[in-house]
């Protein structure tokens, strides 16, 4: 069930420190020291490997490198609410193509996602509460195959992208780990 912009979070989820008394955030940098202990540097280059930018929603229950059988460099990864894309999804592919060489574009969207159940009111719900309207849209769907399509088109018809030929579209199930590929608008 999607939360209004005006809701808050259930009480249990509104904290950001756990019982020991420390911040998630304080927790995640533990974690990032330990990994720095055994890191080094894998000499890689900025530019992908497979030449692939996978464009996906940011929901928590995807890991996209274990579900496309991706490895470190292989790939650039680019994730929002949605999967959408956007006016900030095309400069990120724009510069993902023309300053390091990706050629392919993967579009995922998800079962269960978070942006069915939302509407432009959730804008609206903000700017009530705030008083200042988002400059950006929801961009909330009721379909996810059309969203796909309508995504796949804003790819394949942006003027900044050099190579938009070999876009694809797909919905990943979240119960079952499978893609499902959406086949393009005619």
């Amino acid at each position: 069930m999607p939360i209004p912009a005006s809701q808050p979070l259930p009480p249990s989820a509104d904290s950001a420190v756990d019982r020991t008394g420390e911040s998630v955030i304080d927790r995640l940098v533990e974690a990032n020291q330990r990994y720095a202990a055994d890191f080094t540097d894998p000499g890689m280059d900025a530019r992908p490997v497979r030449k692939v930018a996978v464009v996906s929603c940011m929901d928590a229950r995807i890991d996209l490198h274990a579900a496309l059988g991706l490895e470190l460099g292989d790939c650039h990864t680019i994730r929002n609410a949605g999967g959408v894309v956007t006016d900030d999804i095309i400069r990120s592919l724009t510069i993902s193509q023309r300053a390091l060489g990706t050629r392919s574009v993967v579009l995922i969207h998800h079962t269960g996602c978070g942006l069915l159940g939302l509407t432009e009111d959730f804008r609206h719900d903000l700017a009530a509460e705030v008083g200042q309207r988002p400059t950006w849209a929801v961009e909330a769907f009721k379909d996810l195959d059309e969203d796909v399509r309508q995504s796949m088109q804003r790819v394949r018809t942006s003027p900044f992208l050099l190579h938009t030929d070999d876009v694809r579209g797909f919905v990943f199930d979240v119960k079952t780990g499978l893609l499902r590929e959406i086949e393009p608008k005619v």
